[in-house]
């Protein structure tokens, strides 16, 4: 699990594949690799991977096939810039939110606009994840945690603050940039929840649930 809170900003330093999964050697920039040990889990753009080699200034990861498929990682090329989180500890301040570390889908970036020192975007989200998406919730955003301040369908927006800004890829986000999204993990099991016994049955949360269990008021 993580916080979605950057512990720092690295770099792609190789990308290679093999067969139908690949290798990926990234920079760690500022990052304590000090309490690392192998098979330790460290979130790159949002994506949960297992550390099997490291020293104090990289670490390799193995990218399954479906990681590739399902995120933006095999687009990532030498020179790209990561964000980058260890794994959260009992200790941990929680100062974003829960992150699993599980990419939910692919957005993109459709704008960014001044908004005093502050950066506004609007993504999109693939549809089938509109559904998770409330204004002033939380989504993950290549690995940072974020709160959305405004939804209309299945788009959304941010407001970034300079902090944020600087210490995370987001300084360099423009419009097209393909994201790595993660919806709240509470609305994913609050899904499953209100579908009950139904949640065995093929489909998922239809209106007609809803209004069965009081969620719409006729």
């Amino acid at each position: 699990m993580f916080t979605g809170i950057i512990q720092a900003t690295g770099e792609v330093l190789a990308l290679e594949r093999r067969d139908a999964d690949a290798r990926l050697t990234i920079a760690c920039g500022k990052l304590d690799m000090g309490d690392v040990a192998l098979g330790d889990s460290i979130a790159v753009n949002g994506v949960c991977l297992t550390a099997v080699a490291f020293d104090s200034h990289s670490f390799d990861a193995d990218v399954s096939g479906e990681t590739l498929a399902c995120t933006t990682l095999g687009e990532l090329s030498p020179g790209s810039p990561v964000n980058l989180e260890k794994a959260l500890t009992p200790t941990t301040r929680l100062g974003g939110h829960l992150v699993s570390g599980h990419v939910d889908g692919v957005g993109e970036v459709l704008r960014r606009w001044s908004d005093g020192r502050s950066a506004r975007f609007r993504i999109r989200a693939p549809k089938e994840l509109a559904k998770y998406i409330a204004a002033k919730g939380s989504i993950c955003v290549d690995g940072i945690s974020l709160t959305v301040n405004r939804v209309e369908g299945a788009e959304f927006e941010l407001n970034i603050v300079p902090h944020t800004l600087v210490e995370t890829t987001l300084g360099g986000f423009a419009a097209g940039q393909r994201v790595n999204l993660e919806v709240d993990i509470i609305a994913r099991y609050l899904e499953r929840l209100v579908l009950g016994d139904k949640a065995a049955e093929p489909g998922g949360v239809t209106e007609a649930l809803l209004a069965e269990h009081g969620f719409i008021q006729p």
